[in-house]
Parts: C-alpha cells; structure tokens; sequence
C-alpha cells in the first residue's frame, strides 16, 4: 500500500466519479481503476460498489475514509513542518551575547529574524562566569556574539563591525565632547567598571586604555551589567567606560564621550555545524552588520 493510492481513494471517495478524480489526480481513468483495484486486493476489502452508472462507498470504505482522511491531514502537516526544518524556517536556536549588543544590534536582529522566520524558536544566553567557547562546544550555544575571535580551531569567527569605546560621565558632570582633553581628565574619578582581575577580552582592552594613559582607575563599584553601570553614573556615584552600543539604552542621566578605542563585534558558531536555521541566521546577522559598519 502506498500514500498515493490512499490519496486516489480518498478523492473518488469525495468525487464518487472516476473521470472526474481521473483528471484531479492527472491520471488516466483506467490507471486509476488499476490502483483502487489493486489497493482492494491488499486489503482484502471492497471499496466501492459500482456500476456503469454510480459508485458509492461501501461500509468498509465509509470507515477507511472517516480515519484516512484526518491521518492524512497529520501527515501533510508534518511534510510542511519537516521541509520548513530543512529550509531552517523553522526550529530554534541559543544565542549568546555580551550585554553591550543588548540594546542596538541584538534587538534589530531578533526584529528581523521575527519578521523572516516566524516559526523560528530563539533563546537568548548572556553567559558570565563560562566562556562562550565552552558553551558552544557543548552545544549550549549555537551561536555567540563576543568582542574577540575564537581561538578553538574547531570554531569559526567572522568580523561583524567595530564601535568605540565611550567615557560614561553624569550629565552634570563638567567634561564633554567638545572640552576632553583625555583620560587624564578622570585620573581622580571614581570608576564603576567590570572587575580589572577578570581574563576576558572585554576586561584586558578596559586594562589596556587605562595602561596607556598610565592611570590605576579608582574602581569604586564593581558590575558586569552595563545598564547597571548607567544607572549608578546617573546617580552621581562615578564614572565609567563601556562600549558606545550602551547609548541606545542610555537614560537622560548619562553622557557619553567617545574615546580613540574601539571594541570589535564577532559572530562565532561551531565549524562542523551544517544546521539550515544557522545558516539562515547567519546571513540576517552579515546583513545587519553591513548597516552597523555605515553607522
């Protein structure tokens, strides 16, 4: 027995006319008489009572239509459903970022994957004491957004854009864009930054800009949350430094000041992966990159 008898039963079970379901079905009318014959003999069933005049159901077919007919259904269903996982419309998906992409590129991508693959299922993961690598080795992560390269051989990295790094000021605060002279100008400050001991990459280049303007910042308050970070500098309670992306989630409290630094934005997922969805992702996130870099 195969679907497609079932499907030529079911329409004469419908038209009750073998010419007309002859030509629905783009078949010749004594093929399919060949294929309901030849589905009565498995069965060991007769289908339909027929003369040169009509053709009904019998009872046995009456019966094989009312379940045919929502199991064929369910299986048209799951056809669609699996040509959309193969085309990666459909499905889901883990992604992981650094708190700096939450407020301007990360929400544009998830509007844009939204709008081009509905049925998409996304999850988001800001990782803070494992290393994106490791999760994407474990499969806990497809794809991750991070200010560095990966190193592991078994991942691949691509460059997506590039922001500058910006001095967080309270918006009383006497220092602007037009009178900066330099870090110097915030040696006395005290600093709300991520922890100075920490390895990241993130950590490293903050340690670098301080060494280069020779400066041991005063870290007054420690946070790896960025909009931790703005709303304490709103409040007075010092200064900091953070990638310029913040400013889109920036309260009225803020300043910022762009420094001669810029942070690098990468994408990263596992080289062997072959999914459709990553695939189809990855072209959105190459797309939106291209608006970030003209920005």
């Amino acid at each position: 027995m195969e679907l497609q008898q079932i499907k030529y039963f079911l329409t004469l079970a419908q038209e009750l006319h073998f010419w007309n379901t002859a030509e629905k079905m783009f078949i010749t009318q004594s093929a399919l008489s060949r294929q309901i014959k030849a589905l009565e003999d498995e069965l060991e069933v007769k289908l339909f009572e027929r003369n040169k005049r009509n053709v009904k159901l019998t009872e046995a077919g009456i019966f094989l239509r009312n379940q045919w007919l929502p199991m064929l259904d369910e299986i048209d269903r799951i056809h669609r459903q699996a040509k959309k996982i193969h085309e990666g419309a459909s499905g889901s998906i883990k992604i992981g970022y650094p708190g700096s992409v939450a407020y301007g590129f990360l929400p544009e991508l998830i509007a844009g994957i939204a709008r081009s693959l509905p049925e998409l299922k996304v999850e988001l993961v800001e990782p803070i004491d494992i290393s994106f690598e490791q999760l994407l080795l474990n499969y806990q992560m497809d794809i991750a957004f991070r200010r560095d390269p990966a190193e592991n051989p078994a991942l691949q990295s691509v460059y997506l854009y590039s922001e500058h790094f910006s001095l967080i000021v309270p918006n009383n605060h006497p220092l602007t864009e037009q009178n900066f002279q330099g870090l110097q100008d915030v040696k006395d400050e005290k600093f709300i930054l991520s922890a100075l001991h920490q390895k990241t990459f993130y950590v490293t280049s903050l340690r670098q800009i301080f060494n280069d303007y020779d400066i041991e910042p005063n870290v007054y308050i420690e946070s790896d949350f960025g909009a931790m970070i703005l709303g304490l500098v709103a409040k007075g309670l010092g200064v900091s430094i953070l990638p310029n992306s913040y400013c889109y989630s920036a309260q009225p409290g803020v300043r910022f000041i762009n420094l001669p630094y810029k942070a690098n934005l990468y994408v990263t997922w596992r080289k062997d992966d072959v999914s459709p969805v990553l695939r189809n992702v990855l072209k959105q996130v190459q797309h939106l990159a291209e608006k970030f870099r003209n920005c």
